[in-house]
């Protein structure tokens, strides 16, 4: 059964150090196929993982982001491809750094073209990620602005790294998208979210700002040493009033997570309850970037990531948030299964042509760590060998 196939190969990926401690849940349209913890919350704490343990999701916030931003296309107000500066004026006449002069400052000129909110989805707006743009890190160096991880809404000063439309890059984009819905709809972007989407799809343990009961289950963050260990570290607590990142504030558990994955795999609906036009999550899912494809991150902030690329030599494109494989991957995932991952090497997988999906849990850093990673991939081939 795969069940117990799932049991055995995570409790054996915690034994032999993937992570401390991990969860993985796997659905379908109509509910949890498989829901198992296993390990520590904190190395060496004796406070076991648990189904309800909460983590930070970083990147795999954007994909509700995305979806909120879908909501209000849906309802006109806002829109894929008209200049996102009609919403957000702050993004209007963006400037694209093209280097560094001989003094060590930027050398800027103007967009070809407006910036669009689809543009944002599809990480071509131009924008970058210090992490792993190397001339975007110098930016910040040079400027003094700070990065994302300090101070997320200023941050998003950043220039573009190259015209809007012409290239992919992973970047800040779904952060301006999170801007555009608070500007679009008059609320807070946590507000919108658990009004429209976490809410109404019963993700209660999904919020950028954490509950007293919610921090008593947080799993702690872990740091891979050289000598492949790992250590614990404690991070913050997140505070009201702090920028709610549209592309990686949320925390939440996998549960919650599973049941958004659910939402997408039934067209947009959920025990009942409809979030999103079928047509919506048909959008969302398709390639939307044509002859582009997803490249490489190379990293530039070792310590926070590794180099990092899903299935390489296979072509990937990019739908409304999420990555697409163009052709079968070796998990058994069939070509147009979307998929993505939080920094913390949490992962999910949304399979619309089967009828499945999963997402796994852990908080190990750097990015793209092989033990964890593997993990998570050794589950979904799990998942598919057993159909």
């Amino acid at each position: 059964m795969v069940t117990a196939r799932l049991d055995e190969l995570l409790a054996s990926g915690v034994d032999r150090g993937a992570a401390p401690g991990v969860v993985g849940v796997v659905v379908d349209r109509d509910g949890v196929l498989y829901e198992g913890a296993f390990g520590e919350r904190s190395l060496d704490s004796g406070i076991p993982m648990t189904t309800d343990t909460i983590g930070a999701m970083f990147s795999m916030t954007k994909a509700l982001t995305a979806a909120a931003a879908m909501q209000l296309v849906e309802r006109g107000r806002l829109s894929l491809d008209a200049p996102a500066s009609d919403i957000c004026p702050e993004l209007a006449d963006r400037r694209v750094l093209t280097g560094f002069d001989g003094h060590g400052q930027p050398i800027l000129r103007p967009a070809a073209s407006p910036i669009t909110l689809r543009q944002l989805l599809t990480h071509t707006s131009g924008f970058g990620y210090d992490i792993w743009n190397a001339d975007v890190n110098r930016w910040h160096e040079v400027s003094g602005v700070p990065t994302m991880a300090s101070d997320g809404r200023a941050s998003l000063a950043a220039p573009l790294t190259f015209d809007p439309g012409t290239r992919w890059q992973y970047g800040i984009g779904l952060d301006w998208v999170g801007v555009m819905i608070e500007a679009a709809s008059g609320t807070t972007l946590g507000a919108f979210l658990a009004e429209h989407l976490t809410g109404p799809l019963g993700m209660v343990d999904t919020t950028f700002v954490p509950s007293a009961s919610m921090l008593e289950r947080r799993s702690a963050m872990h740091i891979r040493l050289p000598d492949d260990s790992l250590m614990p570290i404690e991070l913050p607590a997140p505070e009201h009033g702090v920028f709610e990142s549209g592309g990686a504030g949320l925390h939440g558990t996998m549960g919650d997570y599973a049941r958004f994955i659910r939402m997408m795999l039934a067209d947009g609906e959920l025990d009942g309850v409809r979030v999103l036009a079928a047509d919506m999550v048909a959008e969302m899912s398709l390639n939307q970037i044509g002859d582009l494809r997803v490249e490489p991150l190379v990293s530039c902030q070792p310590d926070v990531s590794l180099d990092a690329e899903f299935f390489p030599g296979q072509p990937k494109s990019w739908g409304l948030s999420f990555q697409i494989n163009e052709e079968p991957a070796l998990t058994g995932r069939p070509s147009g299964t979307l998929m993505w991952a939080g920094l913390s090497n949490s992962y999910y997988w949304i399979d619309r042509t089967s009828g499945i999906g999963g997402a796994y849990l852990s908080q190990v850093l750097p990015f793209a760590d092989v033990r964890s990673m593997g993990l998570f991939f050794e589950m979904e081939t799990a998942v598919y060998s057993a159909r």
